[in-house]
Protein backbone atom coordinates (compact mmCIF):
# COMPACT_ATOMS: atom_id res chain seq x y z
CA UNK A 1 0.00 0.00 0.00
CA UNK A 2 1.60 3.20 -0.90
CA UNK A 3 1.38 6.22 0.40
CA UNK A 4 -1.20 8.73 -1.75
CA UNK A 5 -1.84 11.35 1.07
CA UNK A 6 0.31 14.47 1.34
CA UNK A 7 1.14 16.68 4.12
CA UNK A 8 -1.83 19.40 4.01
CA UNK A 9 -4.21 16.85 3.02
CA UNK A 10 -3.17 14.79 6.19
CA UNK A 11 -3.35 17.25 8.20
CA UNK A 12 -6.79 18.63 6.91
CA UNK A 13 -8.21 14.76 7.22
CA UNK A 14 -6.52 14.56 10.72
CA UNK A 15 -8.37 17.84 11.59
CA UNK A 16 -11.80 16.93 10.29
CA UNK A 17 -11.34 13.73 11.62
CA UNK A 18 -10.86 14.66 15.55
CA UNK A 19 -13.46 17.87 15.39
CA UNK A 20 -16.43 15.55 13.52
CA UNK A 21 -15.87 12.73 16.62
CA UNK A 22 -15.55 15.20 19.25
CA UNK A 23 -19.22 17.05 17.45
CA UNK A 24 -21.11 13.56 17.88
CA UNK A 25 -19.66 12.56 20.95
CA UNK A 26 -20.78 15.73 22.76
CA UNK A 27 -24.30 15.60 21.16
CA UNK A 28 -23.70 18.75 19.35
CA UNK A 29 -24.41 16.44 15.78
CA UNK A 30 -25.98 13.46 15.19
CA UNK A 31 -24.83 10.01 14.25
CA UNK A 32 -23.19 10.89 11.21
CA UNK A 33 -20.28 13.20 12.82
CA UNK A 34 -18.81 9.17 13.83
CA UNK A 35 -18.44 9.13 10.17
CA UNK A 36 -15.61 11.65 10.82
CA UNK A 37 -13.42 8.18 11.82
CA UNK A 38 -13.22 7.63 8.12
CA UNK A 39 -10.73 10.91 6.85
CA UNK A 40 -9.04 10.30 10.68
CA UNK A 41 -8.20 6.71 9.74
CA UNK A 42 -7.19 7.35 5.99
CA UNK A 43 -4.94 10.94 7.68
CA UNK A 44 -2.99 8.59 9.99
CA UNK A 45 -2.58 6.23 7.57
CA UNK A 46 -1.55 8.30 4.41
CA UNK A 47 -3.55 6.23 2.30
CA UNK A 48 -7.04 7.10 0.47
CA UNK A 49 -8.54 4.07 -1.12
CA UNK A 50 -10.15 6.65 -3.37
CA UNK A 51 -7.60 8.30 -4.47
CA UNK A 52 -6.16 5.72 -6.75
CA UNK A 53 -9.50 5.25 -8.78
CA UNK A 54 -9.61 8.82 -9.27
CA UNK A 55 -6.24 8.70 -10.36
CA UNK A 56 -4.84 11.45 -7.60
CA UNK A 57 -1.84 11.73 -5.77
CA UNK A 58 -1.03 14.25 -3.28
CA UNK A 59 1.78 12.49 -1.46
CA UNK A 60 5.53 14.42 -3.34
CA UNK A 61 7.47 11.38 -2.21
CA UNK A 62 5.11 8.85 -4.38
CA UNK A 63 4.34 10.97 -7.46
CA UNK A 64 3.18 8.78 -10.70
Amino acid sequence: MKSNVGGIDRILRVVLGIVLIALAASGIVGWWGWLGAIPLLTGLARFCPLYPLLGINTCPNNKS
